[in-house]
């Protein structure tokens, strides 16, 4: 009963918050500090869960607690039926939610929530890397597809024989940097590749970076310092393709406040015909690459902290094999193997997805020894 009590003080503590968030969120002051106010909504809607998950346990508990009191004191073998049960029932459901309420109590990520920037590079293996580089972003694609994600392209460049050298990608929904942070890293993939003529097995590789998007409030830029140039974006297209000036460069000099270097940023984007659009995405991209380098150093202090298998933000680190001839696919995080490899790269990625959230919420778990 020890536990028991320790959770259902732990949420005692919290109705006070989850009240005076309540009532916070409706205050004319807050709503007008746009900051302020995404946080405590988001901070509301995580107390809000808790406290529904507070009501289930404590009705277990007293439901659990009349039955044990029936069993004991009732002659009726009806009543006795009905209250074993009962009992049977809570007895199952208790743990279930125990467990689920301390995940809720381990601090989340205050990034979590966040869409993402997601860049991939093809590494070592020349036209074979950027094919691969390729078929994961097509794996991305299809899986932000099934989760209803919104990925749209901002910058692309093409390899010889097909796929990307480079491509990055803005992606927007719910929770995705919460779910895409562990695919940050080294993929690696042994097969053949088409342009082997002697059937022999290359191993080659693409790196896949996941940068939580910053909001136009987590970062100070001076506008008045960027430096525009528009050019005309070629590609595919009908007659009026290079016509339109409708490519957009920027440059900025920034500060990193971590080493106190100058540094110049140029960003282009081509992805619409739209000028105002693709100015409006170079100012994000610009927005998110300032955010991710000033939060390295956090990022860093975090990983160097909590040393979790899972999510270091270490994107040095090879974190997946792919192998083509035997199907399967190793998580070298979470020694994670399976031989669906067909599947896989169609973007059925969730139970590897799964699998790391379970091993860093016990590593989580642990540190807070709830």
């Amino acid at each position: 009963m020890a536990t028991n009590n320790t959770i259902l003080e732990k949420l005692d503590g919290l109705q006070a918050r989850f009240e005076e968030v309540s009532t916070l969120i409706t205050d004319p002051n807050v709503i007008g500090d746009q900051q302020r106010y995404v946080r405590l909504t988001r901070e509301y809607k995580e107390l809000e869960d808790l406290m529904a998950a507070r009501k289930e346990y404590a009705n277990l508990l007293g439901n659990l607690e009349e039955g044990k009191d029936i069993l004991l004191n009732e002659s009726d073998p009806d009543m006795k039926e009905m209250a074993r049960e009962q009992v049977a029932e809570c007895e199952k459901r208790l743990p279930e939610i125990e467990e689920a309420i301390k995940l809720m109590l381990v601090p989340k990520d205050p990034e979590d929530a966040k869409n993402v920037v997601l860049e991939i590079r093809g590494g070592t293996g020349g036209d074979e890397a950027a094919l691969f580089a390729g078929d994961l972003f097509r794996m991305y694609a299809k899986y932000c597809e099934t989760k209803g994600w919104k990925m749209e392209v901002s910058s692309a460049s093409e390899g010889a024989a097909g796929g990307f050298k480079e491509v990055v990608c803005s992606v927007s929904g719910t929770d995705v940097y919460g779910t895409l942070k562990y695919e940050s890293g080294v993929h690696r993939v042994q097969r053949v590749p088409a342009t082997e003529t002697q059937g022999r097995v290359h191993t080659s590789a693409a790196t896949v970076a996941v940068l939580p998007e910053a909001e136009a409030f987590d970062v100070v830029i001076n506008e008045g310092e960027i430096k525009w140039d528009t050019f005309r974006s070629s590609g595919a297209g009908g007659q009026n393709v290079n016509k339109v000036e409708s490519g957009v460069r920027l440059r900025y000099n920034w500060k990193n406040p971590n080493t106190g270097e100058v540094q110049e940023i140029l960003i282009e984007c081509t992805e619409t015909r739209d000028q105002p659009k693709n100015k409006e995405r170079a100012l994000a991209r610009l927005r998110t690459f300032i955010y991710d380098n000033e939060h390295q150093k956090y990022v860093d202090d975090i990983a160097s902290r909590r040393k979790t298998l899972v999510s270091t933000g270490d994107r040095s680190a090879k974190i997946r094999t792919y192998n083509y001839p035997q199907g399967r696919i190793t998580d070298h995080r979470i020694g994670y193997t399976i031989y669906n490899l067909s599947a896989f790269m169609d973007g059925d990625i969730q139970d590897c997805i799964d699998h790391l959230i379970v091993a860093e919420n016990a590593e989580r778990l642990k540190e807070s020894e709830l």
